[in-house]
């Protein structure tokens, strides 16, 4: 197996166009566990590494963009106030030796169903920019990146070079059920964002599906409820029936199975859970929010 190192994006990218059967790392914490098992032997690595393009975050045109290679740990430091949501999630990944190697671009490259940083990015709107020596760069929705089972819309000669993603407009959730409380694949795991620059709600579905994925009914459902309500304006009080029925309409979205992690049953029923709690906090601070200013 050959091991092939780039220092640049240019060069990275050149390798990628060469060698096809490169399977990209970054910290490698997903690809080289089926290498040591054997469950995987590709012909080489493309270790992503040392490229610092890839190690920095930059506000853009009202994005922050986020390079695919930073990791974990950082976006915890520096993005918690700017990314509330990813940074919840980021805390949430193993443990802390793999926050400072792991990355949302190795997260994305993978596209495991129970990738952490997926239902964040799709509640906030996130947008994947790969790119490929002959056709330069591209953007995708995180909502269209993902095709199935660990298969995402990268061409066989395009990488991930960032991610994009608007800053928080309002407050963040992420929640995660795993059989223990650290260092676990989720079992089921739910994210949401309030939009109130334009009155919009967001979610994201983790290890509930085939691919990570929005609840788009629940969306339109509560943000629809919140409006009719005159809720975006006063910040009155979240009715319990409205978070629970939002809950019941996100555990609807999902299409989970029975595996040893847990039952298609149980899936369903914690992301009923997660969604109701998750509404009702962002909704409080969302309140708190106004008190501040007041």
């Amino acid at each position: 197996m050959d091991f092939l190192q780039p220092t640049s994006w240019a060069d990275a990218l050149a390798v990628r166009a060469e060698r096809l059967d490169a399977v990209p790392i970054a910290g490698g914490t997903d690809v080289m566990v089926d290498v040591n098992f054997d469950r995987s032997r590709p012909g080489a690595l493309l270790d992503l590494g040392r490229v610092p393009e890839l190690r920095e975050w930059t506000p853009e045109d009202g994005w922050i963009r986020l390079g695919a290679g930073v990791p974990y740990s950082r976006i915890i430091d520096d993005l918690r106030a700017q990314l509330p949501g990813l940074a919840m999630a980021s805390r949430t990944v193993g443990s802390p030796q793999i926050r400072i190697r792991g990355t949302v671009g190795g997260n994305l490259g993978s596209a495991s169903p129970a990738g952490d940083a997926h239902p964040p990015l799709l509640a906030a709107g996130a947008v994947v920019e790969v790119a490929s020596a002959a056709r330069g760069a591209r953007r995708i929705p995180a909502a269209d990146f993902y095709l199935g089972v660990k298969r995402n819309a990268l061409e066989p000669d395009e990488l991930i070079s960032a991610v994009l993603v608007p800053p928080a407009a309002g407050p963040q959730q992420f929640c995660k059920v795993g059989t223990r409380n650290a260092m676990v694949i989720a079992v089921s795991a739910f994210a949401c964002a309030l939009h109130p620059d334009r009155k919009g709600v967001g979610t994201g579905i983790g290890s509930a599906a085939p691919t990570p994925r929005r609840a788009v009914d629940a969306e339109i459902f509560l943000a629809g409820e919140l409006e009719d309500a005159g809720l975006w304006e006063s910040r009155g009080q979240l009715p319990e029936a409205l978070a629970r029925a939002f809950g019941e309409r996100v555990a609807e979205a999902a299409s989970p199975i029975d595996d040893v992690r847990g039952s298609a049953a149980y899936r369903r029923h914690s992301l009923s859970v997660m969604a109701r709690r998750a509404a009702t906090w962002a909704w409080a601070e969302y309140q708190r929010d106004l008190r501040k200013a007041a």
